[in-house]
């Protein structure tokens, strides 16, 4: 009697990547925050969000330009010192040209100021909404009955005032512990400079920074999705997205430095290096979302919501009898056929 050794199939043996998300569960748990950014079309929420954000800088340049023109028609020894940096900067007609466009600019600063503002709240508004809708798709959060139309511009209208104070105070927080301002302060206040002092300046520089950060990103990660979530997952998400960024800005900035030295990359590379620095801010954002909504106190089944009442609808159908008139013709009908099939017989 022979035996035959049972012999496994190479297809039944897990793959790779199964066998490293088996080892490892913060590696599992990455990949299964990515197949959540991918099946929520984080790439798509991403690159809208990024629309919206360029859309978004050309009114607030109009109010930035209306306030420079307030500032300036109240002090004109100021106005007077940057028409001639202006005119030392550009010789010729096209220094005079910039000239006359800045006071043409300065004497319609109020028009400029409500155009912007108007068009800076309406696409502020979209951008709001594009972001919100996004960070709730990456939570999986399914929503039953939408509230109305004033009252979701209301909710918008009120985060985004909020997003844009919180964003003020991140950039004066980082201001405050930008390393070069802090080392002016002391050179000025006669501290002696060293090396030492340098890299301990530079080390709290970014510390600061990526506080920040993780105060901002967490509050995104956690207060702007349009329902209430986990606020313990979302620190640790902030945590990640703020250190993430912190990298992305230095090889963001090394980048730059070597591209911005030709005369195409001064003329395309601020507005592509914005657009490349909206989009890969919103996909560290949007995955650290993601990577929230996948932790196990997350991690729970979709509630499906219950279909409709049935309605059953009985069809009632009349069906009337028989009229005077055709019970008349049915036995006339009924007679001649009888009186012709005897007649036959005979």
């Amino acid at each position: 009697m022979t035996t035959q050794s049972a012999t496994a199939d190479p297809e039944d043996k897990p793959g790779f990547l199964d066998r490293q998300r088996a080892r490892r569960p913060w590696f599992d748990h990455v990949m299964r925050a990515q197949e959540r950014y991918k099946d929520s079309k984080g790439d798509f929420y991403a690159a809208g969000i990024t629309y919206f954000t360029i859309f978004a800088l050309f009114p607030l340049l109009m109010l930035g330009f209306s306030v420079a023109g307030f500032v300036l028609a109240n002090q004109p020894e100021l106005l007077q010192d940057v028409e001639e940096r202006i005119r030392s900067t550009f010789s010729g007609d096209l220094g005079q040209q910039l000239v006359t466009l800045m006071d043409s600019a300065i004497e319609s600063r109020g028009a400029v100021g409500l155009i912007g503002l108007a068009t800076a709240a309406w696409a502020g508004l979209g951008w709001m909404a594009n972001l919100r809708e996004a960070l709730s798709q990456m939570w999986g959060l399914f929503r039953g009955e939408t509230p109305g139309f004033v009252k979701t511009k209301l909710s918008d209208l009120v985060a985004l005032l909020t997003t844009f104070v919180a964003i003020i105070v991140t950039l004066a927080l980082s201001a405050l512990g930008n390393s070069s301002l802090v080392e002016n302060i002391l050179t000025r206040i006669g501290f002696p400079d060293s090396p030492v002092l340098t890299v301990v300046l530079r080390a709290s520089s970014i510390t600061v920074s990526v506080l920040v950060s993780w105060l901002l990103f967490t509050w995104i990660i956690a207060r702007l999705p349009r329902e209430r979530v986990g606020f313990r997952s979302s620190v640790r998400a902030g945590l990640i997205a703020a250190l993430a960024f912190e990298v992305f800005k230095l090889v963001a900035s090394i980048y730059l430095r070597s591209v911005l030295t030709g005369p195409a990359g001064a003329t395309f590379g601020p507005v592509l290096g914005l657009m490349v620095f909206a989009y890969i801010t919103s996909r560290l954002i949007l995955f650290s979302t993601c990577w929230a909504a996948t932790t196990p106190e997350n991690m729970r089944e979709n509630e499906i919501p219950a279909p409709p009442p049935a309605v059953i609808n009985n069809r009632v159908i009349a069906r009337p009898g028989l009229q005077i008139w055709q019970g008349l013709t049915a036995a006339a009908v009924g007679a001649i056929g009888a009186l012709s099939l005897s007649r036959r017989r005979r």
